[in-house]
């Protein structure tokens, strides 16, 4: 009984985790710049991905202001610093 509870509260967590990362992907392009440099800080802790480096990528290009342009290319480079090095491990 304890494991069903805590497969299903597992199960629970992931989906509130997987709703919170896609909300803050889709805030990453608001028109509001907190906002935006909300996100980039959530994906600032985020580990590296494809997906992840693809959206920075995307956001630095369309991004107007400097300030969060640069942010987000120092959190892109990490990102691609990190996977390059998981690629070179394998």
């Amino acid at each position: 009984m304890f494991l069903l509870g805590a497969g299903a509260v597992a199960a629970v967590a992931a989906l509130v985790i997987r709703s919170q990362v896609e909300s803050n992907r889709r805030e990453l392009f608001s028109a509001n710049a907190f906002r935006r440099l909300a996100a980039l800080g959530h994906m600032a802790g985020e580990p590296a991905s494809v997906g992840a480096v693809s959206v920075l990528r995307d956001f630095h290009a369309w991004e107007p202001k400097r300030l969060l342009r640069n942010r987000a290319a120092s959190i892109l480079a990490r990102m691609e610093d990190e996977l390059g090095r998981k690629v070179e491990a394998d």
